[in-house]
This record gives structure tokens, C-alpha cells and sequence, in this order.
């Protein structure tokens, strides 16, 4: 399921609460993200509110914990959770494959 795709899933008559998991973290100089978990979702899915948009991010692989980003070679925001109450946002840049971190020791509240 892709961004606009999934976001519509997510708004449609008949997605039952338990499906999805809604958190907020607030991280490092006392930014929130909110977050909508879709761990029902192929593959697992994480929406979250950054800068004042919404962005629908896919599971990744990841080597600790589990990693959301965009599908694509191009830039995108990356959200990287280690169990349900820590997490960091990156900047994951498509023509470097460098990652800035963004947003650092958010912490589930």
C-alpha cells in the first residue's frame, strides 16, 4: 500500500480501532510526533505528523528495533522505533544515501 493509498485505508468506514495503534512522542527541545501505528498492514505502516504534514512510511528492514521509511530511492523522512517507547526521526537523502538525524531521543508520552 503507497502514501495517498494507505492513507485512505486508514480513513475508510469500517477500519476497527484495533487495528490501529495512535502514540505521541515528544522529543529533544520539546517537539511532538504524532504517530498511527498499522501493524495489520503489508508490510507493518507508521503515518506520521511532521513540519506540519502527514506522511505514510513503510516497515524497512532494520537491524535493532523496526524502521519506517518511504520505498524509493528518493529523499524521505525515516522514523526509527526501538520498542513502543523510544524512537528518532531522520532525513534520509536520495541521491547520498546519507542520514541526518532530525529528531533525537523521543520518548513515548
Amino acid at each position: 500500500m503507497r502514501g495517498a493509498a494507505l492513507l485512505a485505508a486508514l480513513l475508510a468506514p469500517g477500519v476497527a480501532a484495533a487495528e490501529l495503534r495512535t502514540m505521541r512522542y515528544v522529543c529533544e527541545r520539546g517537539v511532538e510526533v504524532p504517530v498511527v501505528y498499522v501493524p495489520d498492514a503489508e508490510p507493518a505502516a507508521a503515518v506520521i505528523g511532521v513540519e506540519g504534514g502527514m506522511y505514510a512510511l513503510e516497515a524497512e528492514q532494520a537491524a535493532s528495533g523496526v524502521r519506517y521509511g518511504w520505498p524509493s530511492d528518493g529523499s524521505h523522512y525515516v522514523w526509527w522505533t526501538r520498542g513502543t517507547e523510544e524512537a528518532m526521526l531522520l532525513w534520509s537523502d536520495g541521491e547520498t544515501g546519507e542520514e541526518v538525524t532530525l529528531l533525537a531521543e523521543c520518548r513515548a508520552g
